[in-house]
């Protein structure tokens, strides 16, 4: 089964246990939505993931250590390293988490310098504990920038903390963890990398349904 594949079937099975311990309902109910509204959030956040639209290609070099072997299975999917690497924005994985954020901005009475505090700050962590791994793209621990997002919300705004969670959470990890990385993206050898990381689940997402649901 392709990789992709996998990753799907993986976020689908740990999406059904999360609804029926009501977690995403709750999380949802925290952001203003229903749960047939949040659901469909999530599904085309979901679908979205395997989309990338690509931008621009890059001139790039080839990373000092060896490619990790990969599995049997896996290496037909294997895209090959030319020196240069296409630039790409992630669906699932930044436009619609980027676009739902510009929705709860305008749906909820939050200043706009407790915005950009919140995400400044997160944005700085992110940055700090995510690091370029060569071949593959930018690593960051997971429970980071949730944790982050949902303490400098309540920190900063508790009474619209999941808002604002989801808020810092999603624009927090796209800025830190992918563009201000977006130097480094020359020196990983990598033939594709993607805005919004490899999928939708893969940090930005996740980061702001979790982060709501903390704060």
């Amino acid at each position: 089964m392709p990789a992709r594949l996998l990753l799907l079937a993986a976020v689908l099975g740990t999406l059904t246990v999360m609804i029926q311990v009501n977690l995403l309902v709750i999380a949802f109910d925290k952001l203003g939505l229903s749960p047939a509204s949040g659901m469909l959030l999530v599904i085309g956040a979901l679908l979205g993931s395997t989309v990338n639209l690509p931008l621009v290609r890059i001139s790039a070099e080839e990373p000092p250590e060896p490619a990790p072997p990969l599995p049997p299975w896996l290496q037909s999917l294997q895209i090959p390293f030319d020196g240069t690497t296409l630039i790409a924005v992630n669906v699932g994985g930044c436009i619609i988490p980027v676009g739902f954020s510009l929705y709860l901005m305008g749906h909820n009475p939050l200043p706009p310098g407790e915005v950009l505090a919140a995400v400044v700050i997160v944005s700085v962590v992110c940055y700090r504990l995510s690091r370029p791994v060569p071949r593959f793209g930018i690593a960051m621990p997971a429970l980071v920038a949730p944790l982050a997002a949902a303490l400098t919300a309540l920190l900063i705004n508790a009474a619209h903390g999941a808002p604002l969670a989801y808020i810092s959470g999603t624009l927090g990890v796209l800025i830190g963890a992918d563009l201000l990385h977006f130097r480094d993206i020359r020196r990983l050898g990598a033939p594709r990398a993607s805005i919004g990381g490899a999928g939708t689940f893969d940090g930005i997402f996740i980061t702001g349904i979790v982060a709501a649901l903390l704060a």
